[in-house]
């Protein structure tokens, strides 16, 4: 007979190659939760660094990922679950405070007709890395997603966590919102989301799992609305520290991944979005909007990390249209994850 005063198991899934620079303090954060009822499944794809050392050591259970991928990961971790809900928490993630998790299930447990929960914000450090600062600033570690509006972190502009018009109710510790078929949704999936185990893993057979497309395949299955939990707190993305090159290689390997797995994904948000890629492209070669964005930033938020949004733009702009013109030439964009490092 089932406990019912037991609290419910969480599953959190953590997708690795050669992370060791980033998932001792991802593992610490987590190991330092009040919660305590949680199994971790780190989904490696052959890290050849100290990555499985260091999870060893958190009792995490290591399941082999042979496509590498961190998406490739997050499915061998659904696949292995067995809590009542799962959280998709990245290597370079860090939970900011002791009680996250607790925060991030109370939705859940008060309200059944919730898929997931997700934090409505970036956490904000001010003696980090630039580009993690800047992403903290903007809400989105991708300024396209900031541009066009629909990231889904708060952005310190205009302080909204998204820049669509949604349904929301607010409550104490959380927005309720409703998301609707056939209409533009925020980029919600990653970096501290958590769902229902039996939201996403009945009948779930693929070899990856795609976060950003989990609520739209199932809009467009059922054609009906869900509802979903944007919690008021944060969650530590350290993403680019303050490495360039690695923000270069990121938004490269972006797009690479798209063009390569577009034939298996539920949702072609980039054929979706077609107009607003138009928007992004004027925005970054008339050179004014990301300077006046650059302005308001700083005005709002004193920070020399805003220095570089005109940069993130251009660069982003460029490997987007770089990959793609590779991609329609008909030259092979797989990404290679040989040497792969965090």
């Amino acid at each position: 007979m089932p406990d019912l005063f037991k609290p419910p198991l969480i599953t959190i899934i953590i997708a690795t190659l050669n992370s060791e620079k980033v998932i001792l303090n991802c593992l610490e954060s987590i190991n330092k939760q009040k919660y305590k009822r949680y199994e971790i499944i780190v989904a490696d794809g052959g890290s050849t660094d100290k990555t499985l050392n260091i999870c060893q050591k958190y009792n995490c259970t290591i399941i082999k990922n042979k496509f590498k991928t961190a998406e490739a990961g997050k499915a061998i971790g659904l696949k292995n679950s067995n809590g009542k809900y799962v959280a998709i928490i990245d290597s370079d993630n860090i939970l900011p405070t002791s009680n996250w998790l607790s925060q991030m299930i109370k939705p859940l447990e008060d309200d059944n007709t919730l898929i997931g929960s997700e934090p409505w914000e970036f956490t904000y450090r001010k003696n980090s890395g630039f580009i993690e600062r800047y992403s903290a600033l903007i809400g989105a570690n991708d300024p396209y997603t900031f541009i066009i509006g629909i990231s889904d972190r708060k952005n310190i502009i205009n302080n909204q966590w998204t820049s669509l018009k949604l349904m929301q109710k607010e409550f104490k510790t959380y927005l309720k919102i409703k998301l609707e078929p056939n209409k533009l949704i925020p980029t919600i999936g990653a970096n501290g989301t958590v769902f229902r185990t039996n939201f996403i893993k009945p009948n779930f057979t693929s070899n990856y799992l795609f976060d950003i497309d989990i609520i739209s395949q199932k809009l467009n299955s059922t054609n009906q609305p869900l509802y979903f939990a944007k919690t008021k707190n944060s969650i530590i993305h350290t993403w680019c520290e303050s490495s360039v090159s690695k923000f270069y290689r990121k938004q490269t390997r972006r797009l690479k991944d798209y063009y390569q797995y577009k034939n298996i994904r539920s949702f072609d948000y980039k054929t979706k979005y077609i107009q607003n890629n138009f928007k992004f492209i004027f925005y970054v070669i008339s050179i004014i909007p990301m300077l006046i964005t650059t302005i308001r930033g700083y005005y709002k938020k004193p920070d020399i990390a805003w220095a570089f949004h005109p940069l993130a733009c251009i660069i982003t702009l460029y490997c987007y249209l770089y990959v793609s013109i590779l991609y329609l030439l008909g030259f092979s964009v797989t990404q290679s994850r040989t040497n792969w490092r965090q």
